[in-house]
């Protein structure tokens, strides 16, 4: 992932919504140390309706999980053996595409090979390295007779040099001749396509100031942002970010390859300096993104090409470094338990019990009209991954110190069963939760508790939905 800054004029406009339908996807990363094994994993994937995965490696017990899944498989060579794979003789690059491609394929769908990573940000200054070692591995494919699997590599907004407006957008000058052209070049010639990652969560946390929230998460529909430069109306900052790509392309005269966007995300938790980071702008940056996709054509520089889309990511990941929000990007917990709900699938979004409020899908308790309650609301509930040392210390703050209403929960009250850290801990976040208005940060407790877009279902306990 690489940070993308924007600043902007609000102008306004109103636009149409485009028809069509692309595709919703889902990165797999393995950066953690609890995550449930692979098998479990693919039915996990089946059971949401995902199709299309992104994996990050060739890890052979995954692969092998995927096989005759149904699930098409992008996988990755990682950027530490770029300099391996560009050899001239080619030798690295056969032996792997054997051992990691074709001793899978076909049983396993394997689509894509993402080759790299984002390697213009690489601090290993791999990028003298990516066109020579993709050549060679497609060269490779075309030996096992398997050359219907595409060659590509993600990059990062990171390489453009302009961003804003879209239609000014345009690469970096240092990496034009020596890899934008050759990169665009192999990728035509191959009936291939680019793989972007991006992240309107950079931009809108980098320059909060200037990005209207509502414009990151897909809530803007009537108040655009003009291009001067063509005079389109973007109703969204993932859109206004695509078509900066595609006019860089187009600079290039290589405005005829395709893209598919390699991540996208947003962490449902983050560090203090991480605005922005929640459950709430979590579930409405994905949850909008997924009606986006799957309801409209394409971009208002691309109009006519579907969007197909590889979120970020399946699960949190423990074990990544960095910020707070690096290992919050996921739908779901290690224990395959929601982040959030949010659907997935076209089937998913035109479910009966899901009402629209304000751009988001959210669950209700029938397949009848929602409860008052439910319309727009959200609650706050324990995670079951915690610590009990960390539930019962929320739930003493709450029940004490926080003010929450905990008579409920008391023994004979009407929320007392089940009788378990969890679900008293929840009763207690959420009544806390609500008295402080759903304020953000007040669904927290030490990481603790999380925001759910459906009532919580303990027993028979109805949970409050403000005081």
């Amino acid at each position: 992932m690489a940070i993308l800054f924007f600043s902007f004029l609000f102008l306004l406009s109103f636009s149409t919504p485009s028809e069509g339908g692309g595709s919703i996807a889902v990165n797999y990363g393995r950066i953690a140390d609890n995550l449930p094994q692979p098998a479990q994993v693919v039915e996990l994937l089946k059971a949401q309706g995902i199709k299309k995965v992104k994996l990050f490696d060739t890890d052979s017990t995954v692969l092998t999980a995927l096989a005759n899944s149904g699930i098409t498989v992008v996988v990755a060579l990682p950027n530490e053996l770029l300099s391996s794979a560009a050899a001239a003789d080619g030798s690295f690059s056969e032996k792997w595409v054997q051992t990691n491609i074709a001793q899978y394929y076909p049983a396993t769908q394997i689509e894509a090979i993402a080759v790299g990573n984002e390697v213009f940000v690489d601090p290993n200054n791999t990028t003298d390295f990516l066109v020579p070692a993709m050549k060679n591995v497609y060269n490779s494919l075309v030996k096992h007779n398997i050359s219907s699997i595409k060659v590509s590599s993600p990059v990062a907004l990171s390489s453009l040099n302009i961003s804003y407006p879209p239609s000014a957008g345009v690469f970096k000058p240092e990496i034009i001749e020596p890899v934008m052209k050759p990169l665009l070049e192999f990728l035509r010639k191959t009936s291939s396509f680019l793989m972007v990652n991006a992240y309107p969560f950079f931009a809108y946390s980098a320059n909060s100031g200037d990005i209207s929230l509502d414009y990151a998460l897909f809530r803007a529909a009537n108040a655009n942002v003009v291009d001067p430069g063509t005079g389109l109306s973007y109703s969204n900052l993932f859109e206004a970010q695509l078509d900066a790509v595609f006019a860089a392309m187009k600079n290039l005269q290589y405005d005829d390859v395709p893209v598919v966007v390699s991540e996208t995300g947003w962490p449902s938790k983050g560090d203090e300096n991480e605005i922005g980071a929640s459950a709430e702008n979590a579930a409405a940056y994905n949850g909008n993104l997924v009606k986006r996709v799957l309801t409209g054509a394409g971009t208002p520089l691309r109009p006519n090409q579907s969007l197909n889309v590889y979120l970020f990511a399946l699960f949190n990941e423990n074990q990544k470094t960095g910020p707070t929000s690096e290992k919050n990007y996921g739908l779901f917990y290690p224990s395959k338990e929601k982040v959030y709900n949010i659907p997935l699938t076209m089937e998913a979004l035109n479910a009966p019990g899901l009402t629209q409020v304000n751009g988001s899908k959210v669950q209700v308790t029938s397949a009848g009209e929602a409860p008052s309650a439910a319309v727009g609301q959200t609650w706050c509930v324990a995670s079951s991954e915690a610590e009990e040392k960390k539930l019962q210390a929320g739930l003493d703050y709450a029940c004490g110190e926080g003010g929450a209403d905990c008579r409920p929960i008391q023994e004979s009250a009407t929320c007392y069963n089940p009788n378990t850290l969890v679900a008293h801990a929840s009763y207690a976040f959420n009544s806390y939760y609500q008295k402080k208005a759903r304020g953000a940060g007040t669904c927290n407790f030490g990481g603790a508790a999380y925001v759910v877009t459906q009532p919580p279902r303990f027993g028979s306990c109805e949970f409050p939905t403000g005081y």
